[in-house]
């Protein structure tokens, strides 16, 4: 069995965040989304759940991100300097720095578009698997100025022991906006964080997907949206073989996590690109802090090396 990547958080007690629960969201309560537009739709929007499964067959295949090009990310919290780039920038700077990283990946060979997102944290894990929430207005912040500017914005669950459908309710209504994605890391599906590597079933990442489904057709949103899932270590999605990646207006993003060796991480690829009933892929790069005692690359790859990878990866974010 090849050596996995174990990813270890520094935690930081995100004071900004709302314990337990999110604060009430405000996407548009319209189909014609508005930079301007306010309003809560929990209470009229959020996915019946006794809704019985849309029939994929019976819909129009929508336009994904991936049709055009890949994505490149920028990763982190707003709410902490020591959880990725996101919270160490401005939200200009990082726009800034993110497009000259997405200019240097097209002048390596990437094909066709090189599309910029920021991933979001927005559910961050605390002690014993609760989790706190960013608040509605920043996360409200960094989809107005990503419309603006042509940026994907992608919001990740850390999960903790929340169940899958209470998670997944958290996130749906913000896909109101048109470049608004989701992503869940089942490393922290625990109540142990930094101590147990946590999973998820196979029968909850499709559920997961699933629930995306049925939001987007029943709400008549545009394009299909990515759920990226986090993997560094085999333990970290149970029955991996019954996942599915056949929902029409859901791209599912199987995404290599984890920092270390170049040798262990092109490892850790190389077995999960392996599972061919996840074919869309993606590679997570960490950067050296000064005040990290470990936990980035060494070295780190460089944007030709990244296109080198077989398969490509679609989606590649930065930590």
């Amino acid at each position: 069995m090849k050596k996995f990547l174990l990813l270890m958080l520094t935690f930081a007690v995100v004071h900004s965040a709302t314990a337990q629960q999110p604060a009430n969201p405000p996407p548009p309560t319209t189909q014609s989304v508005s930079s301007s537009a306010f309003g809560d739709p929990r209470s009229t929007t959020l996915l019946d759940q006794g809704l019985a499964p849309m029939r994929a067959s019976s819909v129009t295949q929508p336009a994904s991100v991936f049709d055009k090009g890949m994505v490149v990310a920028y990763y982190g919290s707003p709410s902490s300097t020591r959880m990725g780039i996101l919270g160490e920038e401005t939200i200009p700077e990082a726009a800034a720095n993110l497009e000259k990283l997405c200019q240097e990946y097209k002048a390596a060979g990437a094909p066709g578009v090189v599309q910029p997102a920021f991933h979001l944290i927005y559910a961050t894990i605390y002690p014993e698997g609760k989790v706190g929430y960013l608040p509605s207005h920043v996360v409200r912040t960094y989809i107005d100025y990503a419309l603006e500017h042509g940026i994907l914005v992608v919001l990740d669950h850390q999960l903790g022991v929340m169940p899958i459908r209470e998670a997944m309710d958290s996130m749906l209504p913000w896909l109101k906006y048109p470049n608004v994605h989701l992503a869940i890391d089942p490393e922290w599906r625990t109540d142990n964080p930094g101590k147990v590597i946590g999973q998820i079933t196979a029968q909850e990442i499709n559920e997961a997907e699933q629930m995306m489904q049925n939001y987007l057709i029943k709400n008549n949103l545009p394009g299909k949206r990515m759920l990226i899932v986090h993997q560094f270590n085999y333990k970290m999605i149970l029955h991996p073989s019954e996942v599915r990646a056949n929902f029409s207006h859901v791209d599912l993003v199987h995404h290599a996590d984890g920092w270390g060796l170049k040798a262990v991480k092109l490892d850790t690829y190389a077995f999960l690109a392996a599972m061919k009933n996840m074919p869309i892929t993606g590679f997570k790069l960490f950067y050296r802090k000064p005040w990290k005692v470990r936990g980035w690359d060494t070295p780190l790859l460089t944007p030709a090396q990244v296109l080198a990878l077989s398969p490509r990866p679609s989606y590649v974010s930065y930590q």
